[in-house]
C-alpha cells in the first residue's frame, strides 16, 4: 500500500467516504466488454460490408479475422482491464466447424460453444445481440417492421434463436444473459407512414418473446436510435417506441445508448427517471460526437455522470452495463482498454462521491456550499485511489499497461 494511497485514505475519511469499502465493492460490479470492437463489427457469418446504419471508420493494422484471434485479442484487453467482467457477443459472431454454415434464422446453441467455452474458462457471464444488419435478407433496409413477410418471419425466426442461444448461455455459465434487440430500420427521406412500421416492429417483437424462456436467466431488452447512416429522417425503434415497449410488456427491459440520443440529450438524467419505474435497465456505454459515433469511452463529464447516477440511485444490482463502441482508426486492443477501464475510473469516482451529504444539502437548500462542495471535490486525491484498485486487481498502473499494448501489437498484431 503506497503512501499516496494512505493519504488519499485519510482525505476521503475525512468527508465520509471509505476507501478501502469502495473499491472491494468495485471489484464485484460486472461490465459487459464488445466483442465487435476487435475485428470491427465484422463476425464471422459474411464477408460483406457492414449494412444497416453502421459504420466504422479507420484501418488500423492488426484487425482480428478468425476467432482465435479475437478471442486472444479480447485476452489481452482484459488483462490490462480492472474489475469484474462479462463478454457480450452479437450473433453474426457465430463459429462454424468446418465446411458448416447456416443462416441466422437457423443459429443454434452449438454456434456458439466455442464463446461458452471461452466464458467459463475464465469465471464470466455471456450477454448476446441478434444481428438485424449487414446480410442479404435487409431488404430495402427493412428487417423487422418490413412489409414484405417472408423478410420480416426471417428476422422473427432471428429473433427467436437469439432467445434459445441467450437461455444456453445463461444455463452454462450461471449468470443471466442480457439479449438486446435493436434495429436500424428506417427511411433516408420523411416517411408517407410512421405508424405502419411500428406496429409491425410491435408485432415482430411480440412474436420473438413469445418463445419460451425462463426469465431469471434472459433479460431481453429493446433499444432505440435517434437515426443513423441511410436513415436519418426516421427510425422506427424511436426512444418512444421502444420505452414504451419496454414499459407496456413485462419482463422487457429498456436499454439506453447514450450514442442514440439527439446531441443536447444526456442519459445520466434518464437513468433516474427510469429507475422510478423499472425494477432493472440496461446500459450500452460509448462517446458520441455530434451524433452515434461510437468513439471509445473516455473520462469525461457525461460519463461519470451516468456512473454517478447509478451509484446515488444505489443502482448498482439493478443496471445492466456493457460497453459498445468500435474505432478502427486506432490500435483496438487499446480502445477496448481505454474504455473499460474508463468505465472503471468513473464508477470508481461515483462511489468514492458522498452522495448522501450532498443530497442533504440540496434538500436543504444549501446551493451555495453544494456548488462549493462539488468544485472541491474534483480535486481530491482520485488518482491515487485508482492506481490501488489496479494494484489489487492486479493490472498496471499509470501508462505502464500501454507498454503491453506497443509489445503486443510488435509480436503479434503486426504479423496478421
Amino acid at each position: 500500500m503506497s503512501n499516496a494511497y494512505e493519504l488519499a485514505k485519510q482525505a476521503y475519511a475525512s468527508i465520509g467516504i471509505d476507501t478501502d469499502a469502495a473499491i472491494e465493492k468495485l471489484k464485484s460490479i460486472p461490465v459487459s466488454l464488445h466483442c465487435w470492437q476487435g475485428d470491427d463489427v465484422t463476425g464471422f457469418d459474411h464477408d460483406g460490408p457492414l449494412t444497416g446504419g453502421i459504420q466504422t471508420t479507420g484501418n488500423y493494422p492488426g484487425k482480428a479475422r478468425t476467432p482465435e484471434q479475437l478471442m486472444a485479442d479480447m485476452d489481452k484487453a482484459m488483462s490490462l482491464c480492472p474489475g469484474a467482467k462479462k463478454i457480450n457477443v452479437h450473433a453474426c459472431y457465430a463459429i462454424f466447424d468446418d465446411g458448416e454454415f447456416v443462416d441466422r434464422d437457423k443459429l443454434e446453441p452449438k454456434h456458439f460453444a466455442k464463446w461458452v467455452e471461452f466464458a467459463k474458462s475464465r469465471g464470466m457471464g455471456l450477454d448476446f445481440n441478434p444481428t438485424f444488419f449487414s446480410h442479404p435478407m435487409v431488404k430495402d433496409g427493412l428487417t423487422l417492421t418490413s412489409p414484405d413477410e417472408t423478410t420480416r418471419k426471417f428476422w422473427i425466426e432471428h429473433g427467436k434463436a437469439c432467445v434459445r442461444i441467450s437461455e444456453y448461455f445463461a444455463k452454462e455459465t450461471g449468470i443471466p444473459c442480457v439479449m438486446n434487440i435493436w434495429i436500424g430500420d428506417g427511411f433516408k427521406d420523411v416517411p408517407a407512414d410512421r405508424m405502419g412500421p411500428r406496429l409491425r416492429y410491435k408485432d415482430s417483437i411480440e412474436q420473438i418473446l413469445s418463445e419460451p424462456y425462463d426469465r431469471n436467466l434472459v433479460k431481453p431488452c429493446v433499444e432505440s436510435k435517434v437515426f443513423g447512416i441511410g436513415v436519418e429522417a426516421y427510425t422506427a425503434g424511436s426512444a418512444e417506441f421502444t420505452l414504451t415497449y419496454a414499459a407496456t410488456h413485462e419482463g422487457c427491459l429498456p436499454l439506453m445508448d447514450n450514442g442514440h440520443y439527439h446531441p443536447t440529450e444526456v442519459v445520466s438524467d434518464k437513468i433516474p427517471a427510469l429507475l422510478c419505474y423499472f425494477p432493472e435497465i440496461a446500459l450500452h456505454i460509448t462517446r458520441g460526437i455530434r451524433w452515434d459515433s461510437d468513439h471509445v469511452l473516455v473520462f469525461d463529464d457525461e460519463t461519470k455522470e451516468m456512473a454517478k447516477e447509478i451509484v446515488r440511485c444505489d443502482a448498482l444490482d439493478r443496471v445492466y452495463m456493457a460497453l459498445d463502441y468500435f474505432d478502427a482508426s486506432i490500435n483496438r486492443i487499446s480502445a477496448w482498454t481505454v474504455g473499460f477501464r474508463s468505465w472503471q475510473k468513473a464508477l470508481l469516482n461515483a462511489l468514492l462521491t458522498p452522495h448522501e451529504t450532498l443530497k442533504a444539502l440540496q434538500d436543504n437548500a444549501e446551493f451555495t456550499e453544494l456548488m462549493a462542495m462539488n468544485e472541491e471535490l474534483k480535486t481530491m486525491p482520485f488518482g491515487a485511489v485508482w492506481d490501488e484498485y489496479c494494484t489489487r486487481c492486479g493490472v498496471k498502473t499509470g501508462m505502464a499497461w500501454f507498454d503491453d499494448i506497443k509489445s503486443y501489437e510488435k509480436t503479434v498484431l503486426s504479423k496478421r
